[in-house]
């Protein structure tokens, strides 16, 4: 799983019991894993699909810095199917789990649209291609 995105908890970010707010942390890996879905098929048009099972593991407090774990685990023919993993970049320990995220491809009207990829596109690969 690559972990790119940290967040740094701040006292705006916690709920009234003095955690993370689930709802920010799902705003940001609904941005997370679309730029991820950009980044991979090519198109700055992606809209979230489908979201499975969201499983709350454990929680963050203020102060804690949390890392977004991101991996492309299907090509559909429009779509893109990802899983994710929040966890504390300090003790590893996993803070949040959803199996399976949807992103489809769209053209200028949302309309889906085949994105002819199969595999996953490394950053290093992306940079050699630009280079070409």
């Amino acid at each position: 799983m690559n972990f790119h995105t940290r967040k740094w908890i701040k006292p705006e970010d916690l709920n009234p019991n003095g955690s993370l707010f689930g709802g920010s942390l799902l705003r940001w890996i609904d941005e997370e894993a679309a730029i991820y879905a950009i980044v991979q098929l090519g198109n700055p048009r992606v809209v979230t699909k489908y979201i499975s099972e969201i499983n709350f593991v454990s929680s963050a407090k203020q102060g804690d810095i949390i890392e977004m774990g991101i991996t492309a685990i299907a090509f559909g023919n429009t779509s893109l199917t990802m899983r994710c993993e929040v966890r504390n970049k300090i003790t590893r320990k996993s803070i949040l789990t959803i199996d399976k995220m949807v992103f489809v491809n769209v053209d200028e009207y949302g309309n889906p649209v085949a994105h002819g990829r199969t595999e996953i596109k490394f950053i290093e690969e992306q940079f050699a291609a630009e280079d070409n």
